[in-house]
């Protein structure tokens, strides 16, 4: 049997990835038996799983429900534009500071997404672990905890903007310039195309939410 750290680890972990990849949407009620008998494990741990996610505003209280937490307008642009900062902060850095193999893996995950275009959602996927490892070649902890913080308020942004035909495209061509900023070592180069692609990224999210089409990039 798991200890009880390991469980409350594991709990936080599988309802937080279930926000993420969208079984559970802005809106939907969390039930903590339902919740127990998905995943497989006990409520008690279920129980403070959804106490900290409370506590990080991904779940909100209606009545004595609790439900995913939704964005809206202004906190959506509030998130972009901090997103935007850290993350262009980071390609910056990764630019100094990143080894040759990371760079070399940053590149060869553009050329195998590009594989992923008619298949949103795996793309999506594939865009967080692109965006995660630019963080990591960062080499700073501290900058990677806070975006940590910021991509865990993303899993609320149910529709992924690379669904929007030509977008994936477009973004696999934009992750293309801030891994070729990154090998050239030019750090204000790559600030910018990482700044200039989540911009775009927020652009398209506007246009989304104005069709009506829902509310990720």
């Amino acid at each position: 049997m798991k200890d009880t750290k390991a469980q409350n680890k594991d709990a936080y972990a599988l309802i937080l990835d279930a926000i993420d990849v969208g079984i559970y949407k802005p809106g939907d009620r969390l039930v903590e038996s339902d919740l127990a008998e998905r995943f497989g494990v006990s409520r008690t741990p279920i129980r403070e799983a959804l106490q900290r996610l409370e506590t990080q505003s991904l779940l909100t209280r209606d009545g004595r429900s609790l439900v995913v937490a939704s964005l809206n307008h202004n906190q959506l642009a509030e998130l972009y534009v901090i997103r935007a900062e850290l993350e262009g902060l980071a390609a910056r850095l990764a630019a100094r500071h990143a080894t040759d193999e990371e760079i070399k893996v940053l590149g060869a995950m553009v050329k195998e997404d590009l594989t992923l275009l008619d298949d949103p959602k795996a793309l999506a996927r594939a865009n967080r672990r692109f965006h995660k490892q630019v963080h990591l070649a960062s080499h700073n902890r501290y900058l990677v905890q806070q975006l940590d913080l910021v991509h865990r308020s993303m899993a609320l942004l149910a529709t992924s903007s690379l669904a929007v035909e030509g977008r994936g495209k477009t973004a696999m061509a934009e992750h293309q310039a801030i891994v070729d900023a990154i090998a050239s070592h030019d750090g204000d180069a790559a600030y910018e195309a990482l700044r200039a692609h989540i911009s775009t990224a927020f652009e398209t999210r506007l246009r989304i939410d104005a069709d009506g089409y829902g509310s990720e990039i």
